[in-house]
């Protein structure tokens, strides 16, 4: 059984195991993960009790409020949307072995490529415990190593989720590290692990993921921050646009994909921008806004926005309004200050609709929706080690596939070269 480190030198022992497993487990028929992820749901569920005594501890102990709290906070609820979540992923097909393209050579050599494990994976991520079991999930199913390495407020929370997991029987030792999170020598062990770790995933905010990317000697994947806009163009449905905004921005305002920025073309603002802001204010929402908004808004506690609202992740009840003169101003207001995760137009136009979608250089780029909707299991992915934001090897949600590689398999009769 995976236990958590209580000494930052055992982190090398720890990377062994993790690398001697990644073999076993790329052995691992289909049938047989599907059998280990559906027992692990129904441990969760069995265990609930110790989970959320565990998380009660870590809550009281953290001192965190507001997002970062909600971010660690365990219920009843989140426990069985876990545990459905690893059942989603159970009934997903296998990417392991899927044969990416096939041909025969002049020669008569036979040549496939095939997806396989990356083999260890390295996450780096902060008070969220889910993430414990949703990484934890798409590894094995995967048939890769995980070595885990959560933020120190959810300590007792991973500790208890990677004893239940790794207590589930046919899970082999090693496929599920969880490294010491009380000092930072454990993240530089890790991201040092060049031979014994394949990919190092940071999920968390800017300056984890920048820390990372930096000092990493492992090959990086980036969960990005999430400053996330929607644009309300000349021609937008007003009822529409209510419900996309407040939801995006209110319906758990602690998440990457949540909305931050309001743009509104300027043909509408008049009416649009006081209608939503009050909205906003009603909805608890505190309300930052260029000069032209605020002067729309005027009665309205519109607080000015600096500079640097227009590049901040607020993760919080918190969002910039700004008026912009069209579509192509909104295009180039997004490509500036975004993090490239997710932006959205709300508009009747479609050729406006069309030149977003084509000039937005995001992950996901939405017309007509909220961008909350940036998520694995929404994309019918089951869960997500995190979303993308960067280029290479995948952008956006990041599941399955993306926890693949590939080779190529040569079949011959004798030839020689």
């Amino acid at each position: 059984m995976a236990t958590v480190i209580t000494n930052p030198a055992s982190t090398q022992d720890r990377l062994l195991r993790a690398r001697a497993a990644s073999a076993r487990l790329a052995l691992l028929s289909t049938e047989e993960k599907k059998a280990l992820l559906l027992a692990i749901a129904d441990a969760i569920e069995a265990n609930a009790p110790t989970i959320l005594a565990a998380n009660r501890e870590d809550v009281e102990r953290s001192g965190l409020e507001g997002a970062m709290r909600d971010r660690l906070l365990l219920n009843p609820a989140r426990i069985k949307e876990m545990a459905q979540g690893v059942r989603e992923v159970a009934a997903l097909g296998d990417p392991i072995g899927e044969t990416l393209a096939e041909w025969t050579r002049p020669n008569g050599l036979h040549i496939r490529k095939v997806r396989v494990p990356l083999g260890v994976v390295g996450i780096i991520y902060e008070s969220r415990p889910n993430v414990t079991v949703d990484t934890a999930v798409l590894a094995l199913k995967t048939g890769n190593a995980i070595v885990l390495r959560g933020g120190k407020e959810a300590a007792r929370s991973n500790q208890r989720l990677v004893e239940i997991l790794a207590a589930v029987p046919g899970v082999p030792e090693g496929a599920i590290e969880l490294l010491d999170s009380s000092t930072r020598q454990s993240v530089q062990e890790l991201i040092k692990a060049r031979g014994l770790v394949d990919v190092i995933i940071p999920r968390g905010g800017a300056g984890l993921i920048a820390f990372v990317t930096e000092n990493s000697s492992v090959p990086v994947i980036e969960t990005g921050a999430g400053n996330c806009h929607i644009f309300v163009d000349e021609s937008g449905d007003f009822d529409m646009a209510d419900e996309i905004v407040i939801n995006a921005k209110t319906q758990r305002p602690s998440v990457c994909n949540a909305a931050e920025k309001l743009l509104v073309h300027e043909k509408i603002a008049g009416e649009y921008v006081p209608r939503i802001v009050k909205k906003l204010l009603d909805a608890g929402v505190e309300v930052r806004g260029d000069e032209k908004s605020r002067s729309l808004a005027a009665g309205l506690d519109v607080k000015a926005a600096s500079e640097e609202d227009w590049y901040e992740e607020y993760l919080r009840l918190c969002m910039g309004v700004r008026v912009v003169a069209n579509v192509d101003d909104a295009i180039d207001h997004i490509n500036h200050y975004s993090t490239k995760h997710s932006d959205s137009i709300v508009t009747r136009d479609e050729a406006n609709a069309r030149k977003f979608l084509r000039g937005v250089d995001s992950a996901a780029v939405y017309w007509n929706a909220s961008t909350r909707f940036t998520d694995g299991a929404e994309f019918g992915f089951g869960a997500e080690m995190g979303i993308s934001t960067q280029k290479l090897h995948c952008r956006g949600p990041f599941a399955l596939a993306e926890l693949t590689s590939s080779k190529y398999e040569i079949v011959g009769t004798g030839q020689v070269r």
